[in-house]
């Protein structure tokens, strides 16, 4: 429903109402000592939400991960080396390894 602006003629105030179209005819008959003003409409874009986080909220992310190598969030955002990636590949493989045999 848009708004609608009218000016007082008693007060010389300028006053908004909200209201939808079909009402408007009755509102102005209701209220004579108002007079409807033209205004520009108050129109809204096309509104997106992105999910992309800011470089600051990344970079914290990326230290959480990096004190918490075993995390997932480690894997994600962590900062790994080839030589500490490597070593995790082993260690895994050494887990599943001892698995199979029990």
């Amino acid at each position: 429903m848009p708004t609608y602006e009218f000016l007082n003629n008693e007060t010389g105030e300028v006053e908004e109402h909200f209201m939808s179209y079909t009402k408007l005819d009755e509102f102005k008959q209701n209220n004579p000592h108002l007079k409807q003003q033209i205004g520009s409409p108050n129109i809204v874009g096309r509104v997106t939400i992105t999910n992309k986080t800011d470089a600051g909220f990344n970079e914290v992310l990326s230290r959480i991960g990096e004190a918490n190598p075993a995390s997932k969030l480690a894997d994600t955002h962590g900062n790994k080396s080839i030589k500490r990636i490597k070593a995790e590949q082993v260690v895994r493989k050494h887990i599943d390894k001892q698995n199979k045999n029990k």
